[in-house]
């Protein structure tokens, strides 16, 4: 009789190895066929780090099923790909959100819960995350970096205090106008690629939008 394989929780931020991808093989290596959820702690990975792990556990006869992470870039990038996701956010109290449960609340500085509707203006001091849709008609500014887990159809600003090497970043990026530091871009007008999240960011003085894992 085939038990179900367990889950088993798999930390690739080990100083004892010189890449992730290693920490990864050699921890893979001592398991049997699992589900496992891998804690990326502050490791920064793009739509394409996050398939390399996907296939690196398939060699192994084991299956992701979660990832975990403080790194918003890693969260955003698993979530496009359909993975379970657990933003981990360090704070006194060690608060975690879950993406999928949405269950949970921070300073409404640096995080939003559900759709910002036509008329709506949120403004950070830091990081702006937001877990909803920003629609045409509402705006949203930060003086850091705005991750969105949702459509981007409004106005967004990044960098508002001047932050250049600010960046948007959103499942489905075509807003009305994008502004970073002092920089404004109009949204593209074609149709994005299905599951493919984009980040907005200045090169060589203009605005420009490319999948995410690209740097």
């Amino acid at each position: 009789m085939n038990s179900t394989p367990q889950k088993i929780i798999i930390n690739i931020e080990d100083s004892k190895y010189l890449s992730w991808e290693i920490c990864l093989k050699n921890k893979l290596k001592i398991l049997k066929p699992s589900n496992i959820e891998i804690d990326c702690k502050n490791i920064d990975l793009s739509c394409t780090d996050i398939l390399e792990v996907i296939a690196i556990a398939n060699q192994y006869n084991c299956k992701v099923i979660a990832f975990s992470s403080t790194s918003s870039k890693t969260i955003v990038s698993s979530q496009s790909l359909g993975y379970k996701s657990q933003f981990i956010i360090e704070n006194h109290a060690n608060k975690t959100l879950t993406t999928n449960e949405r269950n949970l609340t921070f300073p409404k500085n640096n995080f939003h819960q559900g759709t910002v509707r036509s008329g709506e203006y949120l403004e950070s001091s830091g990081d702006l995350l937001i877990l909803g849709d920003v629609n045409p008609g509402a705006k949203v500014s930060a003086e850091g970096n705005i991750m969105i887990w949702g459509r981007l159809l409004g106005i967004a600003h990044a960098g508002s205090n001047g932050n250049s090497k600010a960046t948007i970043s959103a499942l489905q990026l075509r807003p009305v106008q994008l502004r970073i530091a002092k920089k404004v871009a109009r949204g593209p007008k074609e149709k994005p690629q299905i599951g493919l999240a984009e980040q907005a960011r200045i090169d060589s003085e203009e605005i420009i939008i490319s999948p995410l894992e690209t740097t």
